[in-house]
């Protein structure tokens, strides 16, 4: 770890980088090949489970990744996650089904997994003192690729038809693997593997997730009592068990990470709603076309970009107190938006909407970074994630409601009164925390 101490940083983050690129580049690029794969498959709206299968395996196996690196090495489950990653993407433009490819979005979500938090766990290894430099990194490549997932999907589409977008994720594994293995030093001796992985935890805390989740999506309340049920057993387990995969006394104990967790989740429920609901509403309140609404959005995330960049040269400043007023603005000036609004408006609208996401990531993260017992950094970082992904699934649900089968103007500011009132309680939150 000495040559990464002594000048090597680069060379740990840029193939920590590249493979936590591969999540969100998952996570975007398949909205533009659900068409393409319904027609090739004559599917219906069962083609939605190519989306929702991998955002409930990876906000399963995040933590799940994290707990495997704690135990048994976080270069070992990085690279491990790269391979599944690559055999997801060989396998799955062979699918002779709408079933087996969901399995293989599964498996891709499952091996994207492992990046983040055993990325995270190689920065607190191989980087002393502060690294907002290297999560800044992390958090701006994730918004590139958000920015850039549709575009790249589709051009990828046109030119080569909707397997393409399993294909890319090729080149990207394979050379974040090789850069791992030739610059970051080996994990020690992994421990025993009958002490501290907690099987029965883990298998617990998935259940009690897909339920939770399925729920989110299809608000059928039998998930949501089989979730109830699955989580008290876990809580019951975890607390008896002398190795817990989440270590229910620890967050008690650990408010700063406990109220990071929440604080997370409910920010990425502001932040989804604007990112599903504002298209939806470009197309069919504003009448846009998909693309004139891809390019209205844009702004999105390009600010949160530069913001990302401007929030690393000044880790100093109040990430969150910033990040928390500026989606209370964005939210705010979604109000001030209809039907008849000239689209150089609500490009600025866009604008103002992106600039917190860059101060909201780093200041989360960077939270979660100090919390976070360096012993369980992995597991807390696949917890982070978990976090982001309910946030998105209840943002999901808001919409639904809020929107409905078609996005009028007052449904859209039906949007924003309910985010803008999330909004104030997490600057409230921020500015206390700031005096405590």
């Amino acid at each position: 770890m000495t040559v990464l101490a002594r000048g090597g940083g680069l060379r740990l983050v840029l193939p920590v980088v590249l493979g936590t690129l591969l999540n969100a580049v998952n996570s975007s690029m398949i909205a533009v090949a659900l068409v393409d794969i319904q027609h090739e498959f004559h599917a219906g709206a069962e083609v939605v489970w190519l989306v929702s299968g991998l955002y409930l395996a990876t906000a399963v196996a995040q933590p799940t990744m994290g707990r495997l690196a704690d135990r048994f090495g976080a270069r070992r489950v990085f690279c491990w996650g790269l391979v599944i990653v690559m055999f997801a993407a060989v396998g799955a433009p062979f699918a002779p089904g709408l079933g087996w490819l969901v399995a293989a979005r599964v498996l891709l979500g499952i091996g994207t997994s492992a990046a983040y938090p055993s990325g995270v766990s190689l920065i607190r290894q191989g980087i002393s003192g502060e690294a907002t430099n290297a999560l800044g990194a992390i958090s701006a490549a994730g918004q590139v690729a958000v920015a850039l997932g549709p575009p790249l999907g589709g051009v990828l589409v046109l030119l080569a038809g909707w397997r393409s977008i399993f294909w890319v994720n090729l080149p990207i594994a394979a050379l974040s693997l090789v850069l791992v293995l030739l610059w970051v030093p080996r994990d020690r001796a992994p421990r025993s593997t009958s002490v501290g992985l907690d099987p029965w935890g883990i298998l617990l805390f998935a259940a009690a997730m897909v339920g939770l989740l399925v729920f989110l999506l299809e608000f059928r309340w039998v998930y949501l009592a089989a979730a109830a049920v699955l989580g008290i057993v876990l809580l019951w387990w975890e607390l008896r068990v002398s190795h817990p995969f989440i270590d229910v006394r620890m967050l008690r104990a650990n408010r700063p990470l406990s109220r990071t967790y929440a604080r997370v989740a409910v920010t990425y429920v502001v932040f989804y709603t604007i990112f599903y609901g504002v298209p939806q509403w470009l197309e069919q309140g504003r009448l846009l076309s998909s693309a004139e609404a891809g390019l209205v959005v844009l702004p999105i995330a390009g600010m949160g970009i530069v913001a990302t960049v401007v929030a690393t040269r000044r880790p100093r400043w109040p990430l969150l107190v910033i990040g928390s007023a500026g989606l209370l603005v964005g939210s705010l000036a979604l109000l001030l938006v209809g039907a008849s609004t000239p689209v150089l408006l609500l490009v600025i609208v866009s604008a103002v909407l992106g600039i917190p996401n860059g101060f909201n990531s780093l200041g989360n993260q960077t939270a979660m970074y100090a919390a976070a017992p360096s012993s369980q950094i992995g597991t807390a970082s696949g917890l982070y994630r978990t976090s982001q992904y309910i946030g998105a699934n209840l943002a999901a649900a808001l919409v639904g409601l809020g929107l409905g089968d078609h996005a009028t103007d007052s449904g859209l500011h039906l949007l924003a009164v309910v985010i803008s009132v999330i909004s104030a309680g997490l600057l409230a939150a921020a500015l206390l925390r700031r005096k405590s």
